[in-house]
């Protein structure tokens, strides 16, 4: 089964990297990641800055170009970025903004709608957010009404799962990431996703899974793989995600 792999880090120390509230992350080179998932049959993905990289592009461009054709890259930018910076990142592979409300780092989320909308109009982005869906509130009407929004690590508690919910209801996407980092029911969660919206559910590895309590393992793949039926298992694990970021599956060399 191939895979694309929705969501990870790289943390290269040739590049600027921050302390974030007292934390600093392990060194997950782009050789790294791919000596890791050496045996995964990962064919693509999308490459997430992290609170420790905040508006640094440096890391990410020479991870784009390492990596090649099939990932991309998700980006934090600050509210005054210009619009030749944003379509200059675009050209390089650059596909998504995010906000980071769980760790910071990022852009603002009082600055939400209108920079989403913004780099929507501008490349047709998309944004993401890491945010514990439970700490939603009044954000869940703003969510709702953006072009395009995809929610990180299955919501991460819980509590937040009626909300995630009701918004995959009305066509927010959501990463099936994290399984070691979220204080929720994973295969129950993952099961209601699907059963509103087959196309909703992403997959990622989430590596080097900085911060989280355990860290990926390949049975995080084999628990997709166990409670869906094959058609579905392809889109959560690789279908979807290739869909959201545009990568055209038939350029993929199986």
């Amino acid at each position: 089964m191939m895979i694309f792999d929705s969501h990870f880090h790289i943390i290269d120390d040739a590049f600027p990297i921050y302390q974030n509230n007292g934390y600093m992350p392990p060194i997950f080179t782009v050789t790294d990641y791919l000596n890791v998932t050496s045996s995964l049959n990962i064919k693509g993905g999308a490459i997430v800055s992290g609170s420790f990289q905040k508006f640094d592009q440096s890391y990410l461009e020479n991870a784009l170009k390492k990596l090649g054709p099939n990932y991309v890259g998700v980006t934090q930018l600050p509210f005054d970025t210009s619009d030749e910076e944003i379509l200059r990142l675009d050209k390089i592979g650059v596909r998504a903004i995010r906000f980071n409300v769980k760790r910071g780092g990022s852009e603002g989320i009082s600055n939400l709608e209108t920079l989403a909308k913004r780099v929507f109009e501008l490349a047709e982005w998309h944004t993401e957010l890491y945010i514990d869906a439970k700490e939603i509130g009044e954000l869940e009407q703003v969510i709702a009404k953006l072009p395009k929004v995809s929610i990180d690590h299955l919501g991460l508690s819980q509590e937040g799962v009626p909300t995630l919910l009701r918004l995959v209801e009305k066509g927010i996407k959501v990463k099936a990431t994290g399984f070691g980092r979220v204080h929720l029911d994973v295969i129950d969660t993952m099961k209601k996703i699907i059963d509103i919206n087959s196309e909703a559910l992403m997959f990622g590895t989430d590596l080097p899974s900085s911060r989280a309590k355990r860290p990926f393992h390949p049975n995080d793949i084999e628990i997709v793989k166990q409670c869906f039926e094959p058609d579905i298992v392809e889109k959560i694990l690789y279908k979807n995600g290739c869909a959201w970021y545009g990568i055209k599956t038939e350029n993929v060399v199986r």
